[in-house]
């Protein structure tokens, strides 16, 4: 018997605007992506060419031919999963916990750290790596103007190792002591990260290398728009790694999908994801679907409706198969 392939998804495009350049290898202010619909699932395709991803045009090809990127393949996921819960019109989170967010920053801005903290965050990550010498004295103030939280750094691999040793080295002990952990200092090396943590007992975390192999860090991060978070969890689990789950910085809906996915990892881990990274709309300019998550804060708010929520405005935008 011939099998026939489904019909091919329909796709809403989208650009986000930002308020501000989101870390030290993009800089975008404008960011476009497209919303898929598959039966009655949706999902998102939200490219990062400046991190590894083809760009949309490439996804899109991709959507309707092999469907071979990691993008493209965990976007219909979600569709699975949400068009499943909407067809029993029940929530994906009903029942459900998602685990707190730090606070994300893309630059040094202590107007705006004082903001994060008066909204509750007990943990800011700060976008690093356009000017070290500069974020190094900011880190340090930071540590003693605010005792009481704890600095996530996120290098997305723009320093050299000798440079990310430099950096964490020239910190005082008290700055380093107050640090969660630094993500992507430099280009993942077993034998380089083991180094780095060696000399300054400052936690890696590896995050666009993270594979079940990246036994040298200590943090896992997990990306559920493009990693298959049990896979990682389980390989996190053998190597003793804290795993943290964070959108992608991209639609809400695909933050969401990142929240449900942090709460679905933490039913079958009890205690495993730590405070995460799924508070990320507050970077763009906002719109309906952003108002919907509600005020910035550690705690998630999950979207009104069925599924991944967001029902009617799914409904109201317009829908093709031209790609």
């Amino acid at each position: 018997m011939r099998h026939l392939k489904p019909p091919l998804p329909f796709i809403s495009h989208y650009r986000l605007k930002t308020r501000g350049y989101l870390n030290a290898v993009s800089t975008r202010r404008e960011f476009d992506g497209v919303l898929i619909r598959a039966g009655e699932g949706f999902g998102c395709i939200h490219p990062w060419p400046e991190l590894g991803d083809p760009p949309l045009a490439k996804c899109l090809a991709d959507l309707a031919g092999a469907q071979r990127w990691p993008i493209v393949r965990r976007a219909l996921r979600c569709a699975e999963y949400d068009a499943a819960a909407r067809s029993h019109d029940d929530s994906l989170f009903e029942d459900m916990e998602v685990p707190q967010s730090h606070a994300t920053l893309p630059k040094a801005d202590m107007a705006e750290v004082s903001r994060a903290v008066e909204a509750g965050f007990a943990i800011v990550k700060l976008k690093c790596g356009r000017q070290p010498a500069q974020e190094a004295a900011f880190v340090t103030a930071l540590a003693a103007e605010f005792p009481a939280v704890r600095w996530r750094l996120d290098f997305n691999e723009c320093l050299t190792a000798e440079e990310a040793a430099a950096f964490l080295t020239g910190l005082g002990a008290a700055t380093r002591a107050a640090i969660d952990f630094v993500e992507d200092p430099c280009p993942f090396s077993e034998t380089t990260w083991a180094e780095i943590h060696r000399r300054t007992g400052v936690p890696l975390a590896v995050d666009l290398e993270a594979t079940p192999l990246s036994a040298a860090a200590q943090v896992m991060i997990i990306k559920p728009a493009i990693d298959e978070p049990f896979l990682l969890a389980e390989a996190a689990l053998r190597h003793r790694q804290r795993v943290i789950l964070t959108s992608y910085m991209d639609h809400p809906l695909g933050q969401t999908f990142a929240a449900w996915e942090a709460a679905r990892l933490g039913l079958q881990f009890p205690g495993l994801p730590g405070v995460c990274g799924l508070q990320t709309h507050h970077l763009f300019e906002p719109d309906a679907f952003s108002e919907a998550l509600g005020p910035w804060a550690p705690g998630f708010q999950a979207p009104a409706g069925t599924g991944l929520g967001f029902d009617d405005l799914l409904e109201a935008l317009p829908w093709t198969r031209s790609y």
